[in-house]
């Protein structure tokens, strides 16, 4: 028969993954983690769903901007059966500037791994905005973009094209309600939809972030087309919990280097798709002048807003689908 029992190994590098938490020790962060691609990370902010080598990659960035902060008394259990562990920790945290300790639940999961025992996943959840708790925002989809850069050596081709970002909107609050399981089947489902739209539609689907996707097109038009496609498809999708989606798409100058794509035109595709609201198709000034005649297509609510690491303001559109 098999018996769970307490783990005062798993607890010990539940520890050690404090204390390298604590000491923005990169290098033992990375150390501690499974090498599955299958790896996950879940937080509480919007966006922090991150998996496999980008996860592994970034996982120093996302603690680095995390503010020194003090610990309450905490309450912890572990267990172990057979090659698989796991455990919880309720984790009072105060961070510099703020006097109230709020409460952290934090799950891991274990596995063996050449004798040697790797988080395969961690579930971080507090009531509380990064924000208001620690007075800094996760910039979850920057760490990975940076970690998607490690290794870039050398330039690849350059050439223009449109960048397509989408992300599901309250991805947080619908993770927390449905359990991790249940929440990881119906975004694997929600994001094969969103790559079938995408090849069908001439784009190249890059990597998937989490909940959401960044795709390449050779043309402003393919890109559209396939953003009203893939919101008419999420909208008719009766399944549930109902996903709402923001996309979010810029033309401009891309470099590419083994399959992933750098430049501005990148980051600020992923900055258009955060100024979306939940439902919208936002695009840039320079998608939409691309067009020439803009046949099919419906824009309106033109804006001039800031754009996060971007000077000055830009005008985006909203696209009727």
């Amino acid at each position: 028969m098999t018996t769970i029992t307490p783990s005062v190994e798993i607890a010990a590098i539940v520890q050690r993954w404090g204390d390298a938490v604590r000491a923005r020790d990169e290098a033992t962060l990375r150390n501690l983690l499974s090498t599955s691609e299958h790896l996950s990370y879940l937080g509480s902010a919007e966006g922090e769903l991150w998996t496999g080598k980008p996860l592994r990659d970034g996982i120093g960035d996302h603690f680095r901007e995390v503010p020194e902060f003090e610990e309450g008394e905490s309450e912890s259990q572990f267990f172990e059966c057979g090659s698989t562990g796991w455990g919880y920790s309720l984790l009072p945290l105060r961070f510099d500037g703020h006097d109230d300790f709020v409460m952290h639940r934090i799950t891991f999961v274990f596995i063996l791994e050449h004798g040697a025992w790797k988080i395969a996943h961690i579930h971080m959840s507090n009531p509380m905005p990064n924000m208001e708790k620690m007075g800094v925002e996760n910039t979850a989809l920057d760490a990975l973009m940076a970690a998607a850069r490690e290794g870039f050596e050398g330039l690849g081709r350059e050439g223009m094209a449109s960048v397509m970002f989408t992300d599901v909107a309250d991805s947080s609050a619908l993770a927390d309600l449905l359990g991790d399981r249940v929440w990881m089947r119906r975004i694997d489902t929600h994001l094969s939809g969103v790559e079938r739209i995408v090849v069908e539609g001439g784009g190249t689907l890059i990597k998937s972030l989490g909940d959401g996707t960044l795709s390449t097109f050779t043309t402003a038009r393919a890109a559209l087309c396939a953003a009203q496609e893939i919101q008419k498809t999420t909208r008719a999708d009766s399944a549930e919990p109902v996903l709402r989606l923001r996309i979010g798409v810029h033309t401009g100058e891309v470099i590419e280097n083994k399959g992933d794509f750098f430049g501005t035109v990148v980051n600020k595709a992923a900055r258009i798709n955060a100024a979306a609201a939940p439902d919208e198709i936002r695009l840039s000034d320079a998608t939409r002048i691309m067009l020439g005649r803009a046949d099919g297509f419906d824009f309106d609510d033109p804006q001039e807003v800031p754009l996060k690491g971007l000077e000055g303001t830009h005008q985006i559109y909203r696209l009727g689908y």
